[in-house]
């Protein structure tokens, strides 16, 4: 039996990106990466596949996977924005900017992190937290400040 999805004001039939990303099936949300489909589910899809190895980013290849995921979802993210805000009648909170933030500050990638941040910036994004993104750059560049090689 069909299933049918609300997007962008039609009704449309819901396909495997849409079914994968629901499922919350790591295995089958990575295999429908490589579908075409409207950008509301693509955004869902790869915020899913963050979302999950961010949980599980000790293990190595879920950390490879989210910083790899994180980067695609963010690189597409222009042409997802329009759409999305136009079907949700407000831009939601994008938890892969923070995820990545996050998982780039833990490996030590520091500059990368804060452009990530300011990235969610440009966009109009929020972290959802008291500092919001600039605060999260701040934190970051105090991390880096510490962590930098002092001389003798």
């Amino acid at each position: 039996m069909d299933s049918y999805i609300q997007r962008l004001g039609k009704f449309i039939r819901a396909d495997e990106v849409f079914h994968a990303w629901y499922s919350g099936d790591l295995r089958r949300m990575v295999a429908a990466l490589r579908i075409q489909t409207n950008p509301i589910d693509r955004h869902f899809l790869l915020m899913g596949i963050v979302g999950l190895t961010y949980k599980n980013r000790t293990d190595a290849e879920s950390r490879r996977l989210c910083r790899e995921v994180a980067r695609l979802h963010i690189s597409e993210f222009p042409s997802i924005r329009g759409p999305l805000r136009a079907d949700l009648g407000v831009l939601p909170r994008v938890s892969t900017f923070a995820q990545l933030a996050t998982v780039l500050a833990e490996d030590g990638e520091f500059n990368e992190a804060i452009s990530v941040c300011r990235q969610a910036l440009a966009f109009g994004l929020s972290d959802g937290t008291k500092g919001d993104y600039a605060g999260r750059i701040e934190r970051l560049r105090k991390k880096m400040a510490l962590s930098a090689p002092r001389d003798a």
